[in-house]
């Protein structure tokens, strides 16, 4: 990417279109770990998301962190086939790799933007969200000095206290916003800190601060495209605080954000992680696996070796949890290592070498939910979905 102007910063990023183009490296077999991404599922998730909102409520897919682990492009087409009006990143690098990949739907950068990266948000067409006047002011000028009109969503503080304005203290920076030539102000949101508990009275107070800026603004004729309070808690469980876009980002990967929300009907997990059985040992009454011995078998045990460890991104656990095979749990014994963990297949007779296993997933009756992998990590299923490392292969099918 060349720069347009002395603003532009002098360390250049990458650009697919101006790479030159490579041999094609040989196509390696498939690595006996893996992840499953069913994209007919993910399809079928925006499909029902679609049909419980109201038909004049619009979606921002929130891509970030690869997609919450599915693969962002993956998601993203996907939101855009379905009809979602945004795509919400938290970096430049995420919304520049959406470029890169010829999306040319309109991105919300989520985060927090550095003056030098803002040549590049303009130059790429990226709506900002803006919470100070410093920030304003810095983006009007690259702006003009492009002789563009960037769009800008301002970001409102009701009670998160991360980023954005104090509801309090909204109206003044609303009205520079406005006072810029070189800016539109598209939007004007703010995020719930507790939508997805049953006790929803913090939200209703966020919602209520949220209402009592869009009052200012409309006691002042201030009319704005975007409206946006709600995240996927907010969706399923409080109606009055859709507006005109919601903000979903674990919704339509088939996971709910707590136990407490509303559930939808067919909406079905999209990741499903895998590996195949790549040693199986016997071993006696006394007998130890694994690194510090810590399982010590009560009697003639059989062993099959995973070849995926925390390395991977599963979470580093002793004796618990385990994993699906033949339709059965077989429970997980000593220690995970960075690349491999063990389960005990003696009730499992019928296993053998390179047999499937299913670590997060359905198989046959049986199923590992992200919330008991969570359980294991002492986490939340964001934390988990996004915690498998690259090293394991994403594959996408639509069985």
């Amino acid at each position: 990417m060349k720069p347009t102007d002395a603003s532009m910063p002098v360390l250049e990023r990458y650009d697919a279109a101006t790479e030159p183009v490579q041999p094609a490296p040989p196509r390696l077999p498939l690595r006996s770990a893996w992840i499953e991404i069913n994209t007919r599922r993910l399809r079928r998730n925006f499909e029902i998301v679609n049909a419980f909102k109201p038909r004049q409520v619009q979606v921002l897919s929130v891509v970030k962190d690869e997609g919450y682990g599915h693969g962002a492009l993956t998601v993203g087409r996907a939101a855009l086939e379905a009809g979602a009006a945004y795509l919400g990143v938290a970096t430049l690098d995420e919304a520049l790799a959406l470029r890169a990949s010829g999306l040319d739907a309109p991105i919300l950068l989520l985060g927090p933007q550095q003056e030098t990266e803002m040549p590049w948000c303009v130059r790429h067409a990226l709506t900002c969200a803006v919470q100070d006047a410093a920030q304003v002011k810095a983006l009007a000028r690259v702006a003009a000095r492009a002789h563009q009109r960037a769009p800008v969503h301002l970001k409102l503080n009701t009670g998160m206290n991360r980023y954005g304005v104090r509801w309090t203290d909204a109206l003044s920076l609303i009205e520079l916003v406005l006072a810029q030539s070189s800016l539109e102000l598209e939007g004007v949101f703010s995020h719930f800190a507790m939508s997805d508990e049953a006790d929803k009275s913090f939200a209703l107070l966020q919602l209520e601060r949220f209402q009592s800026v869009l009052a200012q603004l409309a006691a002042r004729r201030i009319h704005l495209k975007y409206r946006h309070l709600c995240n996927s808690g907010g969706l399923l469980d409080l109606p009055q605080a859709h507006f005109d876009m919601v903000r979903i980002g674990l919704l339509p990967l088939g996971v709910y954000p707590s136990r407490v929300c509303r559930r939808l009907p067919g909406l079905a997990p999209v990741m499903t992680v895998k590996a195949r059985i790549a040693s199986i040992q016997a071993i006696g009454p006394g007998e130890s696996v694994g690194y510090g011995m810590r399982y010590t078998a009560p009697n003639h045990r059989r062993i099959a070796v995973l070849p995926l460890g925390y390395g991977d991104g599963f979470p580093r656990v002793r004796n618990q949890g385990g994993a699906l095979i033949h339709g059965r749990c077989a429970p997980l014994v000593g220690g995970v290592a960075m690349d491999a963990l063990t389960v005990d297949i003696t009730d499992i007779p019928e296993a053998r070498l390179w047999d499937e296993a299913v670590l997060l997933g359905r198989q046959g009756d049986a199923e590992i939910t992200v919330q008991d992998v969570a359980q294991l990590k002492n986490s939340v299923s964001y934390d988990v979905l996004t915690g498998w490392r690259a090293r394991l292969p994403r594959v996408s099918v639509t069985e």
